[in-house]
């Protein structure tokens, strides 16, 4: 869990992505979160969480379906939901943010 604590803390914006490699939706959402990336370029860190690979992590974030995004701003929770996110949406919840 520190080490998760330590990467929210690397960057001023961090966006975790919890997911699973048999979610339907995730898979909707990787090049979403690609595109967001391309566009916000150094403004904004992703972070990828197989819930399957980290149930503990998973179970600590309270994160209960998947896909379920939660943004950190110098390592404080200050936005979560679940389910795919559009593009505009995301750019338009990093510019509140930055």
């Amino acid at each position: 869990m520190s080490s998760f604590k330590e990467l929210i803390a690397s960057h001023p914006l961090v966006l975790v992505d919890f997911f699973a490699t048999w979610c339907g939706p995730c898979k909707v959402l990787a090049p979403v979160l690609s595109e967001v990336k391309q566009e916000a370029g150094d403004r904004l860190k992703i972070v990828k969480i197989d819930v399957d690979k980290h149930p503990k992590l998973a179970a600590a974030k309270q994160v209960r379906g998947v896909p379920t995004l939660i943004l950190f701003k110098e390592g404080q929770q200050v936005w979560r939901q679940s389910g795919v996110q559009s593009k505009q949406a995301l750019l338009q919840l990093l510019n509140e943010h930055n």
